[in-house]
């Protein structure tokens, strides 16, 4: 049976890793885009990030060009997000979250927490709030608040 440690993403420095190193952590997984209208989620995915990082917490950034709001590479959607947003939490290489070039990650999110569309992302920012155990909790729509989800987050802490 496939989990979520079973999955070996890449960072934004080009170095594979498998998602096992965060076993016992709450995760909140979202795909980003820099240029896009809801770019401002990553201050409060940050504040997120921040206030429970000593709990445990970790916020995975995958920058997603899927939606034609992205930088072109990796490095500049890393150093976007570094530089305009403050943000301290992880970033990944560039994704596809949908079709069959979709990351493996994201077909197994979109497996687990269907959308109310199907199994699509719609839009950038959807976000996979996953327990401890590495159980797919929920998903959230783009325009859902990453304040929004703290009392979900509370309960998987």
């Amino acid at each position: 049976m496939t989990s979520i440690y079973d999955f070996t993403v890449t960072d934004e420095q080009g170095n594979a890793y498998q998602l096992d190193r965060y076993k016992g952590q709450p995760m909140i997984i979202v795909n980003t885009a820099t240029k896009c209208g809801l770019a401002p989620q990553f201050n409060e995915l940050e504040t997120l990030y921040k206030k429970y990082a000593d709990q445990g917490l970790v916020v995975l950034g995958f920058p997603s060009n899927q939606f034609k709001q992205e930088e072109n590479t990796t490095a500049a959607a890393a150093e976007a997000c570094r530089m305009t947003y403050g943000v301290t939490f992880p970033m990944h290489d560039i994704i596809q979250v949908n079709g069959d070039s979709a990351s493996p990650l994201f077909k197994y999110l979109k497996h687990e927490q269907p959308g109310t569309l199907g199994s699509a992302i719609k839009w950038n920012f959807t976000k996979f709030l996953v327990d401890k155990d590495g159980h797919v909790i929920k998903r959230y729509a783009p325009q859902t608040e990453p304040s929004k989800i703290e009392p979900d987050l509370q309960a998987v802490l």
